[in-house]
């Protein structure tokens, strides 16, 4: 059984920053794409930015130059660090890493549970 776990959101201020984490647990043999992406009132689920497992990041047009993801991988965790928020950016941000478990072998795509980021002033 493999879950993933995120914490970081919360309530800032315009310019602000914040840093996601999501952190994968159980019996995993590696890890491959990781990334971020948000859900606000009315919007499907969009992409924020991917990270491959050989460090390769893309970024939506929105977001670029102000956030950065990263990996650990002898954590299994990947990170949002976001900076200079703005009110645009209020959504509910949700990881997913396609992961390949120990135990079958088998790539599976999970998602956190989604963590709400909320800019306002």
């Amino acid at each position: 059984q493999v879950q993933l776990v995120e914490s970081g959101g919360g309530l800032v201020q315009p310019g602000g920053s914040l840093r996601l984490s999501c952190v994968a647990s159980g019996s995993i043999f590696s890890i491959n794409a990781m990334g971020w992406y948000l859900q606000g009132p009315g919007r499907q689920r969009e992409l924020v930015a991917t990270i491959t497992s050989g460090g390769s990041t893309d970024y939506a047009d929105s977001v670029k130059g102000r956030f950065t993801i990263s990996r650990d991988n002898a954590k299994n965790t990947v990170y949002l660090q976001m900076n200079s928020l703005k009110p645009e950016d209020t959504a509910v941000y949700y990881c997913k890493e396609d992961v390949i478990t120990r135990t079958t072998m088998t790539r599976f795509s999970l998602w956190g549970q989604g963590t709400q980021v909320t800019v306002s002033s």
